[in-house]
């Protein structure tokens, strides 16, 4: 029965990558068509014999420049995307500071690893340390070039082998079953949608200064067509808001908390001691590590995400909207086991 949950997890994953893939440009040339018909819209404005402007939609040049736009979108985003997927390693190490770490440097933690890849009969992969004195830890990557284990300083010094093995298994499980992979690709389009919409913002505060300001000069005819190009900008800032907002919601519905469970299942099952495992996720929990990491989208790889402990209504929203289970029903699972 393990097995086959293993590979149905394995498979669901590639299928929620491949959906993404499909997804992501989709969206994206939604979101232009939308752009050039709220140009199109309120730039060809007439005013009738009682002085009202008058707005229509011409389909078909939307249509025209939206089909003359396909190509060079598809190629920036997916220029964008190989770029930000190939180097997916030096973005994590960015995000959150970790550094590669040798045999030599530390082999307790080395020999461990070492040891639960010989037995799950898996490629070592890489083990990065995060100077951290708080607890967590997290894989990475997309193959077995770039598969990587992180670890904060304060988990290694804070927990015994047991309970490190219970973690680093739990790790070591998230690669086996491509959920790395999957996060990885959810991490690069939230970050392409999110640069998106800080452009559209950024345009959108400069034409509130800049073009405030030149049309104060300006006669009545100016002031209403600067206006009607503000109200352009503002609804396109809006609808890129909403749309983003929309699919960073639908990646973390997409990301099952399911998997969480599934990696502290195979971690239990590797380490043999689910005890070690509840006993660690019961330490971390008190002393989560890593809330220095801004971006909210690498934090969803955490072992224990550190927001759960936001107060307030934030920890609210947090929870509900999390790719992580509650933290301590993991742990009663664990203890039944």
């Amino acid at each position: 029965m393990k097995y086959v949950g293993m590979h149905t997890q394995i498979r669901r994953n590639n299928m929620l990558t491949g959906i993404l893939l499909l997804m992501f440009p989709v969206i994206i040339l939604g979101m232009v068509w939308v752009f050039l018909a709220l140009v199109n819209y309120f730039g060809s404005g007439v005013y009738d014999q009682y002085g009202n402007i008058v707005r229509h939609l011409d389909a078909s040049v939307v249509n025209h420049y939206f089909v003359n736009t396909i190509p060079w979108v598809v190629i920036g985003v997916g220029a964008w995307f190989l770029i930000a997927y190939f180097s997916n390693t030096a973005m994590v190490r960015a995000a959150t500071g970790s550094r590669p770490v040798t045999r030599k440097e530390n082999p307790r933690i080395y020999n461990i690893v070492e040891n639960l890849c010989i037995a799950c009969n898996m490629d070592m992969p890489k083990i990065n340390i995060v100077d951290d004195p708080q607890l967590n830890a997290f894989a990475s990557g997309i193959d077995k070039k770039s598969y990587t284990v992180t670890l904060t300083t304060g988990i290694i010094n804070r927990l015994n082998d047991d309970e490190l093995a219970g973690v680093i298994g739990h790790e070591l499980t998230h690669i086996r079953n491509h959920d790395t992979r999957l996060l990885i690709t959810s991490i690069i389009f939230v970050g392409i949608v999110s640069t998106i919409m800080s452009l559209v913002v950024q345009m959108m505060y400069n034409a509130f200064w800049f073009g405030g300001m030149s049309h104060r000069s300006s006669n009545d005819e100016d002031n209403r067509s600067s206006g009607l190009s503000m109200l352009v900008v503002f609804v396109i800032a809006a609808l890129c808001c909403a749309v983003a907002y929309l699919f960073t919601l639908l990646t973390r519905f997409a990301i099952s908390r399911k998997r969480e469970y599934m990696a502290d299942a195979g971690g239990a099952e590797l380490c043999g001691n689910p005890l070690a495992l509840a006993s660690a996720l019961r330490k971390i929990s008190g002393d989560p590590g890593l809330e220095n990491v801004k971006r909210d989208d690498i934090a969803q790889l955490f072992i224990i995400h550190p927001q759960h402990f936001a107060p307030g209504l934030t920890s609210f929203f947090s929870s509900l909207f999390s790719t992580h289970p509650d933290t301590r029903k993991r742990i009663e699972i664990l203890e039944q086991f």
